[in-house]
């Protein structure tokens, strides 16, 4: 057993009881928690001692007795506790952080962003949703791409479920530019949004050195994900938040290495408006220009912006790197010969 199911029941349970105004039999609560979380049985004797340990938690959760029997409901001081009031400032604040995470439209993150809308939209006061509404056509989020994810919600809740109940996958992917899917088994650390598509962080299985097989495998690959009744120990020497920023973009695997890009006078702008990562380092030249210091898992995370500054920049180190941005422009300039 996953030491983390019974707090998954818990939190499961509290999100079925507030849909459900009237309460929830305990069949019926167990019937819908098997459902929601893909279980293959539950004893309604767990039910009972998760809601009992919600009680003791100190959660308004009571039973009453109806003509099908005792249900268990939220009490009004739960109700009470999450009354909702926000500022149009705040408002706002909310409304531009929702346009923002677009990209997880269609999967269950945004289900919870639009219930969370609505509730605050429902309990605002007129005079402050009309201030709202004033400003908010002057504020525009702009640069986000419209993308579903309604096709990936099963894998996507699969997945999302897996990484808390660290819970071995079983996945069909299929990589990029292969012509076939692969079936591989993968241990999930995390979702992640780059760029407006969603990214797996997890342990590949069938890489042998343990110091290169984390992988970020997108989301628009996965064919198909299921939950196997294996679980693994999350790795301790891995610590997600800053393996996430030892990079300036999504590739992973290898050793992060450090890259130096001359950039002229008139492109350094550019570069320190939109900085690649919040610790590069920049060295400013008598001539006006910048050198460039930035760490990166991959090559393909700095050739493509240093090609973008076309001749305004040149790609200094590692060598490796340089050779391999020489034989690009080079392939570049037969096309174009």
């Amino acid at each position: 057993m996953a030491r983390n199911e019974q707090l998954i029941r818990q939190h499961k349970l509290l999100e079925i009881l507030e849909r459900y105004r009237y309460g929830r039999t305990l069949s019926e609560l167990r019937d819908e928690v098997v459902k929601e979380l893909g279980l293959a049985s539950l004893h309604p004797r767990s039910i009972r001692r998760d809601l009992e340990a919600l009680q003791a938690a100190g959660i308004d959760v009571g039973t009453q007795e109806v003509q099908r029997g005792r249900v268990w409901k939220l009490g009004p001081q739960f109700r009470g506790s999450h009354r909702i009031t926000a500022t149009a400032t705040e408002l706002m604040a909310l409304s531009l952080g929702r346009d923002l995470m677009l990209p997880l439209a269609g999967t269950p993150f945004w289900s919870g962003i639009e219930s969370f809308w609505h509730k605050i939209q429902d309990s605002l006061p007129d005079t402050v949703y009309r201030h709202y509404e004033k400003y908010r056509q002057f504020l525009y989020v702009l640069g986000v791409p419209i993308k579903s994810y309604e096709k990936k919600r099963g894998i996507l809740k699969t997945i999302n479920r897996s990484i808390m109940e660290h819970r071995i996958v079983d996945v069909t992917y299929r990589s990029a530019g292969a012509d076939q899917a692969s079936r591989r088994c993968i241990h999930p650390y995390a979702v992640v949004i780059y760029q407006s598509s969603l990214y797996i962080v997890a342990d590949a299985t069938d890489v042998e050195d343990p110091a290169d097989s984390i992988r970020h495998l997108k989301l628009d690959r996965f064919e198909k994900a299921v939950a196997l009744d294996e679980w693994f120990e999350p790795r301790k020497d891995l610590d997600i938040r800053q393996h996430l920023q030892a990079s300036i973009g999504i590739f992973s695997g290898g050793q992060p290495k450090n890259f130096r890009v001359k950039i002229s006078a008139m492109a350094a702008r550019w570069v320190t408006e939109d900085p690649w990562h919040p610790d590069q380092d920049i060295r400013r030249q008598p001539d006006g220009s910048i050198i460039l210091r930035v760490t990166a898992a991959h090559e393909l995370e700095i050739i493509p912006r240093v090609l973008a500054l076309g001749a305004e920049a040149e790609l200094l180190s590692p060598a490796s790197c340089r050779r391999a941005m020489a034989e690009t422009v080079q392939r570049i300039s037969d096309v174009y010969a």
